[in-house]
């Protein structure tokens, strides 16, 4: 008999009421306004969107890392797998509930990742952090990684948006230090997005990160060794 769902807990958002709920000791998803936009069974696209970036940036002395997006915390625990001690990882998550579910009842299914000496949580807009970094005075970063509930294939996709637009995709490449890797989750593979990552100075590489499964896409936004 497949036991019931319970709700831990919930809050209302500017996208509906989101719940974090639980089936027997370790079955998680988390839902807004009944959807479901992840749950602890099915990951295999948080770990190859953080794991693609770092491995290309973990032999540096001192990797800094931007994460948009906490979720569950697998994309954080991918991450940390991967960077040596002396990463520096920032994980900017808008809404304080996740946080506070990635601390208390997901905690195990990351091992602690949000405890880490190597991260810092922020509340709020990642779109923000990546903006500070491509100022005059910001530091840049060796990596940002966006596993954001709604990717680039969606129904917004103005020139204006603040993640996936034109001029959004040239502030990241200008927040991110010589040789950096912009990795972003795609619910489909997306041929305008591809092309935007292209014009905004990225070499595009795109991975599928299920065989036989979802046709999710990672994006992978290279930028050169020497500054432009």
């Amino acid at each position: 008999m497949t036991r019931p769902w319970e709700t831990l807990d919930a809050v209302e958002t500017g996208e509906g009421r989101l719940e974090l709920r639980r089936r027997g000791d370790d079955d998680f998803v988390i839902t807004v306004a009944g959807r479901v936009l992840m749950n602890s069974s099915w990951h295999r696209s948080e770990i190859a969107v953080a794991a693609l970036a770092c491995r290309r940036i973990a032999d540096r002395p001192h990797p800094r890392v931007l994460i948009g997006g906490l979720g569950m915390g697998f994309t954080l625990r991918a991450a940390l797998d991967v960077l040596p001690r002396e990463a520096r990882v920032t994980v900017a998550e808008i809404e304080p509930a996740v946080v506070r579910w990635c601390r208390g009842p997901l905690a195990g299914l990351t091992g602690g990742a949000v405890a880490d000496r190597r991260v810092e949580i922020a509340v709020g807009d990642v779109a923000r952090r990546i903006a500070e970094a491509g100022a005059p005075a910001g530091q840049r970063w060796d990596a940002i990684i966006l596993d954001l509930y709604e990717g680039p294939r969606t129904a917004t996709q103005a020139r204006e948006d603040p993640f996936w637009g034109p001029a959004a995709l040239r502030r990241t490449r200008e927040a991110l230090a010589p040789g950096g890797v912009f990795s972003v989750w795609s619910e489909d593979p997306d041929a305008a997005f591809e092309k935007r990552l292209s014009t905004a100075g990225f070499q595009v590489e795109r991975r599928r990160p299920e065989s036989g499964g979802p046709r999710h896409a990672v994006y992978l936004g290279l930028t050169p060794l020497t500054p432009r």
